[in-house]
C-alpha cells in the first residue's frame, strides 16, 4: 500500500435515477458529451486523474487543493451554462466535494479518510455546488480569487468527528424568466413548433416515416442556438387531430409553426412543408418535395438537410423585414444580433462597421448572450480579413477574446467552433482550424455557413475540387445564400485551374471588390485573355492605388506553396506587382 496527500474530488449527478426511467438512452448520450467536452478536458488541464466512475459520479485525485478547486468551479459554472436552453426536466447538474487529506493508493483504487470526507461533503453540497474541507479552504482562500462561505461544523454520515466546510461563491449565470421585466432588453429567441406532419397516404407502414421526418426535423432544428425550439412531448400531443394553429401557437407559446404532410403514390413520395408566421397569421416559406422510393432513410435525410437549412434564413429574412420599421435604438438583444447579421453578409467597410455597433448593443443588453459574443467575433473577424480596421492587431486581438467568451459561454454553439475554425485560418494555422471546423459540423451538419467554410479550408489546404463540392452544397442547403459564396466558389474553381468556372462564379455577384479583380485578372491573364486580365488589374489599382501583389498575398492562407505561387504568377501576367 502506497500512503500520500492529495486532494480528492467526488462528484455526483443530481437526479440521476429519475433521468434514467424518463429518457435513458438521451442522458447517457448528454452525459457523454458532458465528459467529452468539458469534464474530461477541464481535469486533464487542471492535472487531475479520473481514479474511478460509477453511472451517475466519479472520483478524481489532484496534485494540489488548487487545481482541484479550479476544476470544479469551471465545470459547475460551465454546465450551468450549457443548461441555459435545455428544460428543467432534463438538465444533468452535480454536485461537487473536495478535500485535502492522507489517501491510500492500492491496485489502481484510493482510500483512506481524505476520499471518505470528499464523499461526504459531496453529498452534503446542494445542486450545482462545491463544498470544500477546511483542509483544502486554508490552502485556497489566499491563491484564487474566489468567495467562501463558511457552513461551519458539519455532522456527516458515517464520520465520528464534525468537518468545517465552505461552499464556493459560484459566479453563476441567472437563467431569464419570460415573465421578468428583463423581457425586453435580455435575448428573446424565436420560438418554433414543428407540428407531427400528417400521413396522406392511407399507408399505416408510412407512419414511422412520418414520425421519424418529424423528429428529425426537431432534432437538427435544436442544434441551431439561435431559436428555441418546441420538444417533441408538446408539439406530438396534437398528432392526428386537425388543429386551429393560432390555438396551437398560444399554448405552445411558438410564433412560428412548420406543418406538413406525406403522401404515398405508387413508388413515390411526396412531402409538403410550410412555415407560418403565427402571430400575423401568413405563410412565410412553403416547398414540395417529389422523390422516388428507392431509399426511404436517404429521402428522410436529404428532406430534413434541407428543411433545417431553410428555416432559420426564412425566419429572419421575415425579422428582418419587421425590423425594417423599428429604430435601432429600440432593437431587443436577439433583434440586434439579427440587424448586425444582415450587415456583415452586406461585406462593406460601412455596413461593417454598423453591424459592429449593433452588435456592441446586444452584448450591452445580454453580456450572457453567447451567440451575440460570437458574431462579435465574426464581423470584428470580417473588419481584420478586409484591412477595414485603423488598428489590425487590436482589431484581432477583440475578436479572439470575444469567440473566447462564447465558447466559455455555449460551447455547444456550431457558431463558436465555426469561428475559431476562422481565427486559426487567419492565423494560417490549418490543422487546429480543421478540428474546429469538424466539431462545428458535428454540430450542426446542416448549417450553410459551416458547411461553406468547410470548402473555404479545404481549398486552402490544397483541395479545391473536393472544397467547391462542399460550397456547392452550401448553396444547395440554403438558396436564398449570401452572394459572398459565389467568391468562395471562385476561388476554389481558381485554384482548381478550372478558370472558365471561377469566372463564372465571379460573375454572379455583379459588382467585384479588390479581392475579386484580383482573382479575375489572374484568371484572365492564365486563360491568355490579355485586355481582360489588364481592365481587371486596372480596376485593383483605382480602387487601391497602394496595392502590391506580396500584401495581398500575405492575406491569402495557402497551405500550399504551389497555389500561393499560381497566384503570383497570374497576378504578374495579369500586371499586378
Amino acid at each position: 500500500m502506497d500512503r500520500k496527500l492529495a486532494a480528492v474530488l467526488a462528484a455526483d449527478m443530481v437526479g440521476y435515477s429519475r433521468l434514467m426511467e424518463a429518457d435513458e438512452q438521451g442522458t447517457l448520450a448528454r452525459l457523454r458529451t458532458h465528459r467529452i467536452e468539458l469534464i474530461d478536458p477541464s481535469i486533464s488541464l487542471n492535472r487531475g486523474t479520473i481514479i474511478k466512475t460509477t453511472g451517475d459520479g466519479m472520483l478524481v485525485e489532484f496534485a494540489s487543493a488548487r487545481d482541484a478547486v479550479a476544476c470544479a468551479v469551471e465545470v459547475q459554472t460551465r454546465m450551468c451554462r450549457r443548461n441555459m436552453d435545455v428544460p428543467e426536466d432534463r438538465r444533468i447538474r452535480f454536485r461537487i466535494g473536495i478535500n485535502l487529506g492522507d489517501i491510500i493508493c492500492q491496485d489502481g483504487d484510493i482510500f483512506g479518510s481524505g476520499v471518505n470526507v470528499a464523499a461526504r461533503l459531496e453529498q452534503a453540497a446542494g445542486t450545482g455546488e462545491v463544498l470544500i474541507s477546511s483542509a483544502v479552504h486554508d490552502q485556497v482562500c489566499r491563491q484564487m480569487e474566489l468567495q467562501f462561505q463558511d457552513m461551519g461544523e458539519l455532522a456527516l454520515k458515517n464520520l465520528s468527528q464534525p468537518v468545517r466546510a465552505y461552499r464556493v461563491a459560484l459566479e453563476l449565470p441567472s437563467i431569464p424568466s419570460a415573465t421578468s421585466g428583463e423581457e425586453q432588453t435580455r435575448v428573446v429567441k424565436p420560438t418554433i413548433a414543428v407540428l407531427p406532419f400528417a400521413n396522406m397516404s392511407g399507408d399505416p407502414e408510412q407512419e414511422f416515416f412520418v414520425d421519424g421526418l418529424t423528429e428529425d426535423l426537431l432534432t437538427e432544428l435544436s442544434r441551431r442556438h439561435e431559436l428555441f425550439v418546441i420538444s417533441r412531448n408538446s408539439s406530438f400531443v396534437y398528432k392526428g387531430k386537425a388543429v386551429n394553429l393560432r390555438e396551437v401557437s398560444e399554448k405552445l407559446g411558438a410564433q412560428y409553426i412548420v406543418e406538413g404532410s406525406v403522401r404515398k403514390a405508387g413508388n413515390r413520395l411526396r412531402v409538403t412543408v410550410q412555415l407560418i408566421d403565427s402571430d400575423r397569421d401568413t405563410h412565410i416559406w412553403a416547398e414540395r418535395y417529389d422523390r422516388e422510393m428507392d431509399d426511404i432513410f436517404a429521402i428522410q435525410d436529404e428532406i430534413t438537410a434541407a428543411v433545417v437549412a431553410t428555416l432559420p434564413g426564412r425566419i429572419e429574412a421575415s425579422k428582418t423585414d419587421q425590423l425594417s420599421r423599428k429604430k435601432p435604438s429600440n432593437l431587443a438583444a436577439y433583434e440586434c444580433v439579427l440587424a448586425a447579421k444582415v450587415l456583415h453578409h452586406r461585406s462593406t467597410p460601412v455596413d461593417n462597421k454598423e453591424a459592429m455597433r449593433l452588435i456592441d448593443r446586444a452584448i450591452s443588453l445580454d453580456p450572457d448572450y453567447a451567440h451575440a459574443h460570437a458574431w462579435s467575433g465574426c464581423i470584428r473577424g470580417q473588419s481584420w480579413g478586409y484591412g477595414w480596421s485603423e488598428d489590425p492587431d487590436d482589431t484581432l486581438a477583440q475578436a479572439e477574446v470575444a469567440i473566447k467568451k462564447a465558447a466559455e459561454l455555449d460551447d455547444n454553439d456550431a457558431d463558436v467552433h465555426r469561428l475559431m475554425a476562422a481565427i486559426e485560418i487567419m492565423r494560417n494555422d490549418l490543422g487546429k482550424a480543421r478540428y474546429h471546423q469538424e466539431r462545428a459540423l458535428s454540430l450542426n451538419p446542416n448549417y450553410d455557413l459551416v458547411v461553406v467554410q468547410m470548402g473555404e479550408l479545404l481549398t486552402w489546404m490544397g483541395q479545391p475540387e473536393e472544397g467547391a463540392e462542399w460550397i456547392e452544397k452550401a448553396m444547395r442547403l440554403n438558396p436564398h445564400h449570401p452572394a459572398r459564396f459565389w467568391s468562395h466558389l471562385g476561388k476554389a474553381h481558381f485554384c482548381a485551374r478550372r478558370y472558365d468556372d471561377a469566372i463564372d462564379a465571379f460573375h454572379h455577384l455583379g459588382a467585384f471588390d479588390v479581392l475579386q479583380n484580383v482573382f479575375l485578372a489572374a484568371c484572365h491573364a492564365w486563360r491568355g485573355d490579355d485586355a481582360d486580365a489588364r481592365r481587371h488589374a486596372d480596376l485593383v489599382y483605382a480602387a487601391q492605388p497602394q496595392f502590391t501583389a506580396e500584401a495581398f498575398l500575405a492575406t491569402t492562407h495557402y497551405g500550399r506553396e504551389e497555389d500561393r505561387a499560381h497566384l503570383r504568377e497570374g497576378m504578374a501576367r495579369a500586371g499586378l506587382s
